[in-house]
């Protein structure tokens, strides 16, 4: 895989486990019927979404991988930002992040695979293989587990180092998805009339499904933005690195690239809706049993 990308995956990674410990884990309890009903809903549910989509709307065979790279990616690092803007349960995202982002390193490998199979069945080799799996576990669980032990042994230091890097995090998936824009321009401007609608519609119906799974499991307002960002926002800088690294075919990186900006002004609209329909009481929101 390109080493660069791999570089800014991991630094997106190490900021998110900056601001997780132990017990956003053990939280799980608190909120297992929501977190589990969004754990299926984003790592089984939404690939299946995501192919009916590229099917419906006939997206050429290398469109539609690149959209279900986006579906089996986990919640990116920016989900925790806007659930804070709008009212979410913060706490909710860390916990759904850390359960979510050690799951995916099998469900991305399975996605990824049964995408290229389905769609690119005459490209024999190409696929997630044992090297690259290796890459994808330690590109998001071990700046993970270091951010953690950070947080652990110098809270105070990883507090104000994870504010950091939410800037950072932010600039380095800006960079990363301009970096795809300026060199998939061709690709991008023959594939955007296709792949566009199918970003924007797959937004959507992500944010919708992780935010009634909150409200069908009673989590409360909180959690059910929280889950809204969360299933939203997909990893699309980990799609486009993992994109980059399968194919010399650039439209592959196409969708991973258009969803990264899609999902940042759908999930704005999103949380502005949500604040208007359900305005902020002040209640603290109460837990699923």
């Amino acid at each position: 895989m390109n080493g660069a990308m791999l570089f800014v995956v991991a630094v997106l990674m190490l900021g998110l486990g900056l601001g997780l410990t132990v017990e956003d884990f053990r939280r799980v309890r608190r909120y297992r019927v929501t977190i589990a009903a969004a754990l299926v809903c984003q790592l089984l549910v939404l690939p299946f979404v995501c192919f009916a989509i590229v099917s419906v709307l006939s997206l050429p065979p290398v469109a539609a991988v690149g959209m279900m790279l986006i579906a089996a990616s986990p919640g990116g690092p920016l989900a925790g930002v806007y659930s804070h803007l709008f009212g979410g349960d913060v706490a909710f995202n860390l916990t759904l992040t850390a359960v979510n982002s050690v799951l995916s390193v099998v469900t991305l490998t399975a996605i990824t695979n049964l995408s290229l199979a389905h769609f690119l069945p005459a490209q024999d080799g190409i696929g997630l293989h044992g090297g690259e799996i290796v890459q994808v576990f330690a590109a998001i669980l071990v700046p993970i587990a270091i951010g953690m032990a950070v947080k652990t042994k110098w809270s105070r230091f990883a507090a104000r180092a994870e504010r950091v890097f939410r800037v950072i995090s932010g600039l380095a998936l800006a960079a990363l998805i301009a970096s795809g824009f300026a060199s998939n321009l061709s690709p991008l401007t023959d594939n955007l009339t296709t792949v566009f609608p199918a970003a924007v519609a797959f937004a959507l119906a992500s944010l919708a499904t992780g935010y009634w799974v909150g409200r069908l499991t009673r989590a409360g307002r909180g959690p059910s933005i929280a889950a809204g960002m969360e299933i939203g926002f997909h990893n699309a800088a980990l799609a486009l690195t993992i994109a980059l690294s399968l194919t010399d075919d650039l439209t592959l990186a196409v969708p991973p690239s258009i969803y990264g900006l899609t999902i940042m002004i759908a999930a704005a609209g999103f949380g502005l809706l949500l604040n208007h329909l359900a305005p902020r009481t002040g209640a603290a929101p109460s837990a699923a049993s």
